[in-house]
């Protein structure tokens, strides 16, 4: 049972955490992106973490170099 009380902690760090990039690249798509902050914001906000992981890997990436 205390195995399960662990998992659930775990589980809950993780999803707190993934939660929180989410929020992230969403604020910073919406503070920083000049060329199609539209399209981004509705791909975050749509695909949730698969946009949010896009975005990191094509746009913000891109933004910075």
């Amino acid at each position: 049972m205390e195995f399960l009380f662990g998992f659930g902690i775990l589980g809950s760090l993780i999803a707190l955490a993934l939660g929180l990039f989410w929020v992230w690249m969403l604020v910073d798509c919406l503070a920083n992106q000049s060329e199609d902050k539209l399209v981004w914001f509705l791909v975050i906000f749509f695909l949730n973490l698969l946009g949010a992981f896009l975005y990191y890997l094509l746009a913000r990436k891109k933004r910075i170099a």
